[in-house]
C-alpha cells in the first residue's frame, strides 16, 4: 500500500521506509547487515535508489527503484575496495560513485528526501538521522578512494 500523495507526517514516512527496504531486502542476502537511505536524483542523473551501506566491511550497495510503483528497476549494484573508482562529494549532499567497471551513480541524499509518486503528487521520507550517519559513513568511504 502506498501512502496518499502530498502526505508528510511521519506515519506516512516510516510506510514509505517500510516499502524501501522491502525493495532493498527482497534483493540482497544479508540484507540486515546494511543502514539503508533513499537517495534522489541530482543534475546529471534521473535515477532514485534505496542505498544500502555497512561499514564493515565498507560497502555501498545501490538497489535503484521506481517512485512510482516502488518496485525495483534493475539488479542492485555493489561497491567496496575491490571495485570502487572513485568516490566524490560534488556539492553538499550531492555525491558521485563511479566503479572500476565504468558504471558511475549520482545522488544526493536529503534529510527529507522527495519521491514523485506516479499520480503526480509528492512523498517525502523523513531521515534526518539517517542523513546524519549516512554522511559520517561516506567521509570515510571518500577516504577509501
Amino acid at each position: 500500500m502506498t501512502p496518499e500523495p502530498g502526505s508528510t507526517d511521519v506515519q506516512s514516512s516510516e510506510a514509505l521506509k517500510a516499502l524501501l527496504r522491502r525493495i532493498f531486502d527482497s534483493q540482497i542476502p544479508n540484507y540486515g547487515d546494511y543502514n539503508l537511505v533513499c537517495a534522489t536524483p541530482v543534475p546529471g542523473s534521473s535515477a532514485y535508489y534505496v542505498v544500502g551501506y555497512r561499514w564493515r566491511p565498507a560497502e555501498l550497495v545501490f538497489a535503484p527503484f521506481s517512485p512510482g510503483s516502488f518496485e525495483s528497476i534493475e539488479p542492485p549494484t555493489a561497491v567496496n575496495t575491490t571495485n570502487l573508482s572513485h568516490a566524490d562529494e560534488v556539492a553538499p549532499g550531492s555525491y558521485e560513485v563511479g566503479t572500476s567497471t565504468g558504471r558511475i551513480f549520482r545522488f544526493g541524499v536529503e534529510p527529507q528526501a522527495q519521491l514523485s509518486s506516479g499520480g503526480g503528487g509528492q512523498l517525502l521520507v523523513l531521515q534526518e538521522e539517517d542523513q546524519e550517519d549516512f554522511n559520517s559513513f561516506l567521509d570515510t568511504f571518500l577516504e577509501l578512494a
